[in-house]
């Protein structure tokens, strides 16, 4: 019976260790670009810009309109017609205040799918309203093509920063 309060006591100094909440979400949306290596032509260089919001739960990114570009243009990916999702889902270790969680989006448009899937670190500022600084993603990312227009199942790897700080 005396192990119970100690086990009680190290689950709540564990789970004080970090936090996922609406404003850690949120203070991730803004304006980020990406840059993604590899590939094969004329699926290779891609690079966009993408301004999302983070929604509390879930994570799960919303585009306004003109919210995405790419800016290397190509069979693959017209100007118009690209349809953006994703999520992101943060914590924050409240002992250093890093940041760290997953990302995910899928761009569809021309029958072809570009998926990235990556991990997500930098730092929150809660000191004068919560924010994020340093974002980073890398991961990977692969692109099925429907081959009417040159475009192959290719892949690759990708790094997207935070152009500017998220907002709440």
């Amino acid at each position: 019976m005396k192990r119970l309060p100690l086990l009680l006591l190290l689950t709540v100094m564990i789970g004080g260790c970090g936090r996922t909440s609406s404003d850690v979400q949120t203070a991730a949306s803004g304006l980020w670009q990406a840059q993604l290596l590899g590939g094969e032509s004329p699926a290779d260089g891609f690079s966009f810009t993408a301004q999302f919001n983070v929604s509390g739960a879930g994570g799960a990114l919303t585009f306004p309109s003109g919210g995405f570009q790419f800016l290397t243009q190509g069979p693959c990916f017209p100007v118009n017609g690209i349809t953006p999702t994703g999520d992101m889902n943060l914590t924050v270790n409240t002992n250093n205040y890093e940041v760290t969680g997953t990302f995910t989006m899928a761009v569809v448009a021309n029958g072809n799918t570009l998926t990235l899937s990556g991990n997500v670190t930098g730092n929150e500022n809660s000191l004068y309203g919560l924010t994020l600084s340093n974002g980073l993603v890398t991961g990977t990312w692969t692109l099925a093509g429907s081959n009417t227009d040159g475009c192959v199942d290719t892949s690759g790897s990708f790094s997207m920063t935070q152009a500017s700080s998220g907002t709440t």
